[in-house]
């Protein structure tokens, strides 16, 4: 009997989505850096609001805020992983994974910040020299 008889799949793609929905939750409600994330990524869609940002510049600023719910998302699988595997004991490998998973989610919060301002700095001085 191979792996393929032992297991049952699930192909109902309501019951899938539920599985997802909960991974999601289940991130938000664990990771304080996920909470911070939807935070940060909440206030940049008001403000893209309040700047009527343009659809090219609705597609930059949507991607970098979903990459870094995702990223972090895989960061978490990495970290529940390692910690599984290890059972929550220090090994040099493990802390090599979760590093640079961490890094991952650095890098990918980096470019955010960089989407942000260069879609918000142009506006905000615009607005100043309307202002003054």
């Amino acid at each position: 009997m191979d792996l393929k008889d032992r297991t049952k799949k699930n192909k109902h793609f309501i019951n899938s989505l539920e599985f997802a929905i909960q991974g999601v939750k289940t991130v938000f409600k664990e990771e304080r850096n996920m909470r911070k994330h939807v935070v940060f990524g909440g206030l940049a869609i008001i403000a893209g609001l309040i700047f009527q940002l343009n659809r090219i510049e609705w597609l930059w600023l949507l991607l970098a805020i979903f990459l870094v719910w995702i990223v972090e998302i895989i960061n978490t699988v990495f970290e529940n992983v390692v910690d599984m595997v290890t059972d929550y004991h220090f090994h040099p490998i493990g802390k090599k994974i979760k590093d640079m998973a961490a890094g991952a989610v650095l890098l990918t919060s980096l470019f955010s910040v960089v989407v942000g301002l260069i879609l918000f700095i142009p506006k905000l001085i615009e607005l100043v020299k309307e202002l003054f």
